[in-house]
Parts: C-alpha cells; sequence; structure tokens
C-alpha cells in the first residue's frame, strides 16, 4: 500500500541511493502531521453513518432528477448503492488517514472509478456533490481539530479532483 514511507523507500531504491535529506525531510512531516491524520480517521470511524447520510442527501437533494425514471437512482435498491459507495470512499479516506498517504483511495477507489461510472451511466458530479458538502460541512473545532480538519478536507479534495 501506497505511504509516504513507502513512496520515499520505492523511489530511493529504484535509484540504487539512500533517502535524501529532501526524502527524509518529507518522511518527518509526515510523521509530525500523523497525530492529526489519526484524530481525523478516529472522528470520521466514529460517525461515518451520519457522515455518509449527510452526504447522500446532499447529493439527491442537490440532483432530485437521479431519481427519475431511467436514471441512476431510479430505485431504492439504487439509492442505497449510491449511500454504499459513498460508504466505501469514506472507508478509503479512513484509511488513508490511518497510512499518511493515498494509496488506499489510489488502490481501490480511483483507479478506474471513472471508467466504470460511464459505463453504468453514473454520474460522478453527484458523488462530488457529496463528498464537497462533507468538505464544506466540516466545522472546526465542533467536529475535529484544526489540524485534523485539514487532513480530512485534504484527503476530500484529492477524492474530488480525482471525481472530476
Amino acid at each position: 500500500m501506497k505511504s509516504v514511507i513507502t513512496t520515499t523507500i520505492s523511489a530511493a531504491d529504484a535509484a540504487g541511493r539512500f533517502p535524501s535529506t529532501s526524502d527524509l525531510q518529507s518522511v518527518q512531516g509526515n510523521i509530525q502531521r500523523a497525530e492529526a491524520r489519526l484524530e481525523a480517521a478516529e472522528k470520521l470511524g466514529g460517525n461515518h453513518e451520519a457522515v455518509v447520510k449527510e452526504a447522500g442527501d446532499a447529493c439527491f437533494s442537490k440532483y432530485s432528477y437521479l431519481k427519475n425514471a431511467g436514471e441512476a437512482g431510479d430505485s431504492q435498491e439504487k439509492i442505497n448503492k449510491c449511500y454504499r459507495d459513498i460508504d466505501h470512499y469514506m472507508r478509503l479516506i479512513n484509511y488513508s488517514l490511518v497510512v499518511g498517504g493515498t494509496g488506499p483511495l489510489d488502490e481501490w477507489g480511483i483507479a478506474g472509478a471513472r471508467e466504470v461510472y460511464r459505463t453504468l451511466n453514473l454520474p460522478s458530479a453527484a458523488y462530488v456533490a457529496a463528498f464537497t458538502f462533507t468538505r464544506d460541512r466540516l466545522c472546526t473545532p465542533r467536529d475535529m481539530s484544526a489540524q485534523a480538519g485539514v487532513e480530512f478536507s485534504s484527503a476530500l479534495d484529492y477524492l474530488i479532483n480525482s471525481l472530476i
């Protein structure tokens, strides 16, 4: 699984060298932010059902036509699948916060996602709206500390940008 540490070691190994000072500073910064990332992961894990419900509700509120016949949410089963997908992405964000890198999102959520959405006629803009709502709804210090909020928002931004 890709993280700052595994990426740094892999790059140094591929070049047949020891990690550079710059590489080690990157790892050190990642380690210094670990406490905030773990706080964000804990808060998300403890409230994921509410986060997923609010994100899904925001998605269907903004794109209410999705519940029309022939659209991506025209049955309760399809609506439930949307919420399931949002939950899946939130778990991947949680895992990314824990490992300190985008590996879980890259490997299990982003690779091929746009192609799948196109094939199944699922609008990625609806997912973008759900994750944007979650990012914009975040309130520090109500939900988590400011630094934890930065880490969580950064993970959401990474996902949003990958789906655009």
